[in-house]
């Protein structure tokens, strides 16, 4: 799943070096943290967070397909 975030994020930003994705596994929980350059944050969250959602929405499918949970913030 991390792959998959990451492959999605560096296509959507302008500057795709500096995303970095941190992922924590929980037990049935897996949580990503999500930095980019101050200027692609808007990219990211999207016109009132439409971006960030379908790309929570993808995660939580993907994670619920392996019997798991996802969370995914996005850190300025």
């Amino acid at each position: 799943m991390k792959a998959m975030l990451d492959y999605i994020l560096r296509h959507l930003v302008d500057h795709p070096d500096d995303v970095r994705i941190t992922e924590v596994q929980g037990e049935r929980t897996a949580m990503y943290e999500v930095r980019c350059h101050a200027d692609d944050i808007g990219k990211v969250i999207g016109k009132n967070g439409k971006t960030i959602g379908a790309i929570r929405l993808l995660l939580a499918t993907a994670a619920a397909r392996n019997g798991r949970r996802a969370v995914l913030e996005v850190i300025e």
